[in-house]
């Protein structure tokens, strides 16, 4: 059982309040009851501490707090509370399956394939020819591997997830269920005759760096040539699309519905929020933002941001929008104006 004191001497805190009182769980600030943990991480959270129920709170120092009674609650000051958060749900998670080394029964791997002894295949996985998993992977259920692909040391195939072939994933990474890793990029032009859709092949791979998580149902295309990739440390959400030929750098986050053309370039630590769309070639510099809903068609300069559809530069797009309202406060003015000098004729006249 946690205390507040055991949590705070983890996490390095200065403890406001008993040290003894015990913890059994972590919530919201909203949800939290007595024996709970939460954390405040801006003023209006601060200000609604007094009339909480929670037992205990990381909160960051830069905050005041107010109404805490020292006597019967505690609070864990920290430098920044959502980081302290990290370490504690790390402390109040459940301890994750133990998952043996070894080849379950029902898997397939080709005799060609090479599993190193401290891997995990669990049940239904296949495992084609050339294949090779790392040491201390786990493949939980129903991964299929094609042939030649390659996984790293220590990284985890959730249910579902299809490495095809050729393509590499490192070490350390995390795939979630029904992930695909090299399915064909969409590629295809009209045959001059007949005008149906010709497909062009597609035979490149897919590389995976190190440290990369990706969500679940998202697929990473296999490129026409050479290979698509994603850097080291990048995190991708559920359900997003990279195209063929991409080239992500290293920590790049992709958030929701994210949908990327091929043979688009993404430079180390940009940002793409939900739901943004990024036309075929175009380059993202460094550490570029792009706002969520953002349709990109142009290039975006390092350190850039864009918003909206086309997507604009930052300033640009909030001078536009600024300049909207005001014109729509200046056309409402110019009506009640009509209104006071002709009356209901200029309610005729507006509409016709």
């Amino acid at each position: 059982m946690h205390t507040t004191g055991s949590i705070a001497a983890a996490l390095g805190a200065e403890l406001i309040g008993p040290s003894n009182i015990e913890v059994k769980r972590l919530d919201t600030l909203q949800r939290a009851g007595p024996g709970d943990i939460t954390f405040i991480r801006d003023g209006s959270n601060a200000q609604l501490w007094e009339r909480a129920s929670a037992s205990a709170a990381l909160v960051s120092k830069s905050l005041v707090v107010h109404g805490h009674d020292a006597g019967s609650r505690a609070l864990l000051v920290v430098d920044d509370a959502d980081l302290a958060l990290i370490s504690a749900l790390e402390m109040f998670a459940p301890a994750p399956p133990t998952r043996p080394p070894g080849v379950h029964p029902t898997a397939v791997v080709d005799a060609d394939a090479s599993v190193d002894p401290s891997a995990h295949v669990g049940p239904l996985c296949v495992i084609e020819r050339g294949a090779s998993i790392g040491p201390g992977s786990v493949l939980v259920s129903g991964v299929y591997l094609g042939a030649g692909a390659s996984i790293g040391a220590k990284t985890t195939l959730n249910p579902g997830v299809s490495v095809l072939d050729r393509c590499v994933v490192g070490n350390g990474c995390i795939l979630h269920a029904g992930v695909v890793v090299g399915a064909d990029g969409f590629g295809f032009r009209p045959d001059p005759k007949t005008g149906m859709p010709i497909k062009v092949p597609h035979i490149g791979n897919v590389v995976i760096g190190s440290a990369v998580e990706i969500g679940a149902n998202s697929a990473v295309d296999r490129a026409k040539f050479g290979s698509t990739i994603v850097g080291d440390g990048c995190k991708i959400d559920n359900l997003v699309q990279v195209g063929h030929n991409c080239q992500l750098g290293r920590c790049v986050i992709l958030c929701g519905h994210v949908a990327v053309g091929g043979s688009v370039t993404i430079g180390d630590g940009a940002m793409l929020g939900g739901g943004a769309s990024v036309r075929d070639n175009v380059n993202i510099g460094a550490m570029a933002q792009i706002a969520g809903r953002a349709g990109v068609t142009k290039d975006i300069p390092s350190g850039g941001t864009a918003f909206g559809l086309p997507a604009l530069p930052g300033v640009e797009a909030m001078r536009i929008h600024a300049a909207s309202r005001r014109l729509t406060g200046f056309f409402a003015r110019v009506r009640a104006l009509e209104q006071q000098v002709f009356g209901d004729s200029a309610r005729a006249d507006n509409d016709q």
